[in-house]
């Protein structure tokens, strides 16, 4: 066994060798691919720089007479006002909010003033200063989207709900799945901004959003009917239970009553009394219920937060015309070198 000893070792040696020497080769190959990366990026980077150092007399005239353009521009054209609305709509009148919308902005885009003025009761140059009409999903919190979850579960079938996910909800939910909108307008002008509500309000009531309401208003009179009608039973009865008891309260001697079972019923009318001033509170409580809901859903629409008085000015990356139209200048002269060094590559070509 001795003699087998020396050769397990050498051979355990050779493979350890060998193990190293791998790590050692795949360290050298990740070292040459990082270099190699490193010098395509710098040579790439001085590919890309040195036009631009080449030109740099002509690109920086460029740049400086196109931003000078752009901060004249800005002074020239008349400014974008924007202003938001947010409203909670009631009755499903969501649905005509969102589509009246789109008919405005079409109607703003065809220049249809008279209409438009005719809508907002608005004149003609007020009309003529509008620009478009934007609806968004209102500022709403966590908990207001897992309500409208719920409720949307609710609404379907026990097998159709378990699976329905939560992030899938969220996920595919659109822009009429919330219960707060905000209405964002834009104009030309910073002071019409309030007179827009007028044509708002003509929105919200529509027929579809009146049936509703008539729908609603009809069945929260029959409950109360049925509410009542059964209050006034209870009274009667809970007037019968008073009556035993001041016509017991008088009677000094109960065994002249001759019934043994008079006892038990005595037992039981305090019991029967209490149930009953039960039952006539969760009554009543239902019904404050419905005025409640009467109250705070009396309106097609609450607007949570108006339009301003003045509105702010509009910016964006596309009406800042003294950064955007440098932008577009540099990219202009970069493919004019592009297509410049091509077509000297193709007539130098030899084929």
């Amino acid at each position: 066994m001795s003699d087998k000893l020396p050769e397990t070792n050498n051979a355990e040696e050779v493979d350890l060798g060998q193990l190293f020497n791998a790590i050692g080769r795949l360290f050298e190959k990740l070292a040459r691919l990082i270099s190699s990366f490193l010098k395509w990026g710098f040579k790439t980077a001085i590919i890309c720089l040195k036009p631009i150092v080449e030109n740099i007399k002509l690109i920086s005239s460029v740049i400086i007479i196109a931003a000078v353009a752009g901060f004249v521009l800005e002074k020239l054209l008349t400014p974008t006002y924007f202003s938001q609305m947010l409203v909670q709509p009631h009755f499903q009148s969501k649905y005509k909010l969102a589509d009246n919308v789109d008919y405005f902005n079409a109607l703003i885009k065809a220049q249809n003033i008279k209409e438009i003025s005719q809508i907002f009761e608005i004149d003609s140059l007020d009309a003529a200063s509008l620009i478009e009409f934007e609806m968004k999903i209102g500022p709403e919190t966590p908990n207001d989207v897992l309500v409208e979850y719920n409720d949307y579960v609710n609404s379907l079938d026990s097998v159709l709900a378990s699976t329905v996910d939560y992030d899938e909800y969220v996920e595919n939910r659109d822009i009429l799945g919330g219960s707060v909108f905000s209405i964002q307008a834009k104009a030309n002008k910073k002071d019409i901004f309030t007179k827009l509500e007028t044509g708002f309000e003509k929105t919200f009531e529509n027929p579809y959003s009146l049936k509703l309401k008539k729908i609603r208003d009809s069945t929260i009179v029959i409950q109360k009917q049925s509410y009542n009608k059964e209050l006034r039973r209870l009274d009667s009865l809970q007037k019968i239970y008073l009556d035993v008891i001041q016509n017991e309260s008088k009677n000094d001697n109960s065994a002249s009553l001759g019934s043994a079972m008079f006892p038990m019923q005595l037992e039981r009318i305090p019991t029967r009394e209490y149930d009953l001033f039960q039952k006539e509170l969760e009554i009543r409580q239902d019904l404050r219920e419905l005025d409640e809901e009467l109250i705070a859903e009396s309106v097609f629409y609450d607007i949570l937060a108006g339009f301003e008085e003045v509105g702010s000015k509009y910016s964006s990356f596309f009406t800042n015309y003294k950064i955007l139209l440098p932008a577009l200048s540099f990219l202009l002269l970069a493919l004019f070198y592009i297509v410049d060094k091509s077509f000297r590559y193709i007539k130098s070509y030899e084929i």
